[in-house]
């Protein structure tokens, strides 16, 4: 999900992505620590995507801060 996607959606969309990348982030993790995972750079994927939902989150923040 690029940053132009995730500042497209709405606020509850954005959280209920958070909590579902959340959980994949887990499962992801799991999978690389019992070696189970094929694909090594995934981890790094959802870590991304993790840390751009809460950047979109906090820019929203600090525009509502400044109005």
């Amino acid at each position: 999900m690029r940053i132009h996607e995730v500042r497209a959606l709405s606020e509850d969309d954005i959280k209920k992505e958070m909590e579902e990348t959340y959980r994949e982030m887990l499962s992801v993790r799991f999978r690389l620590a019992t070696r189970q995972l094929s694909d090594t750079s995934q981890y790094r994927k959802v870590r991304k995507k993790m840390a751009r939902i809460k950047t979109v989150l906090r820019e929203r923040q600090l525009l509502e801060s400044h109005e």
